[in-house]
């Protein structure tokens, strides 16, 4: 008795295998792969090419050739030149009765497409096809050829469908609501792939990916203000996010903090926020750093000064309803509509409380940072950088109307676009204001030389007398210790003898300080700068080059007297008019009561 045979396995076909490993490639591609396309591959089709692999119609529809064998890869080059057929509008869905393309027209798309995939590296083209093509677009390529009246050999077979056309035209079906617009689809599907790119290369995203799950819930926050918020797009599209558990641990961060000279906003990746806190949390350090709150604290403390501006930012973002506030922000609705200045003028009154507020960085510590944590990040001008970013936003916001905007933000913003003069710009109009210049007294004492014109007429002569000269002069109180920087000194006393050669200021009484006051006497202003010996390089000791000065009868009453200083120096009593130069991020220990040149 013979054994019964059991079910006999089906055959493999590997056609279908092969080509959809092919169709998996073009999926994978992230402008190809989000195209709305359907693929027929019925052996009933009439539309299948008789010997090609791909035909494509105007209703989105890639017939393909059902037994066919191919390589994966030729699967997905010939897919990916039907979809771009359709990307380039050759194959456009419309109504009506269709007008098939002649064989010059098919052979310029198909030249247009196979030159365009040269570059868009997906699959391989099959060995008999060309490597270089003509220049030109589709409609130049076929006129040239019509002209001609005939197509060039080498590109008679560039489709995919063998000797026949690749392109049909069919007509849309009439119940149908809309036409569909296969080449705007594509343009977008370009554009989120370039926006994709440029999201993984500053690092706001991980992968290509569209999946949620790939992205950062702090990437997607930043990718949300360039994308949908015109204020803070210019200055999210060059901050960079830096979330490192590591780095945040050694220098305590909690939540997040702000380098603004580096462009990096750091973040402790432990901290489970939902995306809507997230938003409040950068647009809170990108506004620290758009708005130079580091640079603006001066002699005041910096961590109520950064109290301060928490307050004032927090506030602002609250009335803007830019995404949730996080539990334990700093926020007090008594202090709206003030200035950073003004909270800080108010809280420094209890110096107990405020310093137990937690910023963002953590409790007592300041999330505005001073020096990069990382590799800092060059930019050509920071502050040109930040007040385009904020300025371009606050137009964009403004034209497309996206909502309420506090008048405080405003103002400040509004400022920036008006930067503050240069430390030499400062220092030459103070020279103006408070350094007299000699004015020439004309007196027939002396008369001068008569004009040829009127040689019998006589004319009164032009001099300067002693008592003019003496008063147009001014004190210089310069520190000699051994802190003081030597491109401080030559910067300082190259703009001070410029300017007062400038005014026709003779000279100018010099005193050196260190751990003793040095008197230099009056020195010519050509001397300031270049032939000075500096005196004594021990501590620092101003108060008695300044009242050397007081004392001096042959010092004039008004005139006035800089002090230079890298700011490590005792407290300072001046009774006349003064100002201090000192180096740029260097504090005072005391309020000053003039004017402070920073020197760059």
């Amino acid at each position: 008795m013979s054994r019964a045979r059991g079910p006999e396995k089906r055959k493999k076909d590997l056609a279908r295998e092969a080509f959809e490993a092919g169709l998996a490639l073009v999926r994978a591609n992230p402008a190809l792969g989000s195209m709305e396309f359907r693929t027929c591959r019925s052996e009933k089709c009439v539309r299948s090419p008789v010997d090609g692999l791909v035909r494509t119609d105007s209703d989105g529809i890639l017939h393909v050739h059902p037994t066919r064998r191919a390589e994966p890869a030729e699967w997905a080059w010939a897919v990916a030149h039907g979809l771009i057929h359709l990307g380039f509008g050759h194959v456009p869905a419309a109504k009506g009765k269709r007008v098939q393309p002649d064989r010059y027209d098919v052979t310029a798309r198909c030249v247009v497409v196979n030159r365009f995939l040269l570059g868009f590296s997906i699959g391989s083209a099959p060995e008999l096809l060309p490597d270089a093509y003509p220049d030109g677009d589709e409609e130049q390529l076929a006129a040239r050829w019509r002209r001609a009246g005939s197509v060039p050999a080498a590109f008679e077979r560039c489709g995919t469908a063998g000797s026949e056309p690749d392109q049909w035209l069919e007509p849309y079906d009439k119940w149908a609501p809309s036409v569909p617009d296969w080449q705007l689809a594509f343009a977008h599907a370009l554009t989120r792939t370039m926006a994709t790119a440029m999201d993984v290369a500053g690092g706001r995203r991980e992968s290509m990916s569209d999946d949620p799950a790939q992205r950062r819930p702090w990437q997607a926050a930043l990718s949300w203000f360039v994308t949908s918020y015109p204020l803070l797009g210019g200055i999210a599209s060059g901050i960079k996010l830096v979330a490192d558990l590591e780095l945040a641990q050694a220098h305590g961060i909690s939540v997040a903090a702000v380098n603004p000279e580096a462009g990096e906003i750091y973040i402790n990746p432990l901290r489970q926020l939902t995306a809507e806190e997230w938003r409040f949390v950068l647009a809170h350090e990108m506004l620290h750093a758009a708005l130079r709150h580091g640079d603006r604290c001066g002699t005041r403390d910096p961590y109520l000064f950064n109290v301060a501006c928490d307050y004032v930012i927090n506030g602002w973002l609250t009335e803007m309803d830019v995404g949730d506030a996080p539990e334990g922000l700093l926020h007090d609705p008594e202090l709206k509509g003030l200035s950073a200045e003004e909270v800080y003028d108010r809280i420094a009154k209890d110096l107990r409380r405020m310093r137990r507020l937690s910023t963002l960085r953590g409790k007592g510590a300041c999330d505005v940072l001073g020096a990069p944590l990382g590799s800092p990040r060059d930019y050509v001008d920071l502050d040109e950088f930040y007040r385009r970013g904020l300025g371009q936003g606050l137009n964009l916001h403004q034209q497309h109307e996206r909502g309420y905007l506090p008048g405080g933000l405003v103002e400040e913003i509004r400022a920036l676009n008006h930067p503050p003069l240069p430390w030499d710009a400062q220092l030459a109009r103070w020279f103006d204001e408070f350094v007299p210049r000699p004015e020439p007294v004309r007196s027939y004492a002396r008369p001068s030389r008569r004009q040829s014109s009127t040689p019998d007429i006589p004319r009164a002569g032009r001099h300067f007398p002693p008592e003019e000269i003496a008063r147009c002069t001014f004190g210089v109180v310069l520190d000699t210790s051994g802190s003081m920087d030597r491109t401080l000194l030559g910067k300082a006393l190259g703009a001070i003898a410029s300017y007062a050669g400038a005014r026709d200021v003779p000279a100018a009484r010099v005193v050196f300080c260190d751990s003793a006051a040095h008197d230099a006497g009056y020195l010519p202003v050509a001397e300031i700068a270049g032939r000075v010996r500096v005196r004594g390089r021990g501590g620092t000791v101003l108060q008695p080059g300044v009242d050397l000065l007081h004392r001096a009868d042959d010092f004039p009453p008004g005139a006035p007297m800089l002090v230079i200083t890298d700011g490590w120096c005792d407290v300072l009593r001046v009774r006349r008019e003064h100002a201090y130069l000192i180096p740029h991020g260097a504090r005072l220990p005391f309020t000053a009561r003039g004017p402070v040149f920073r020197v760059q």
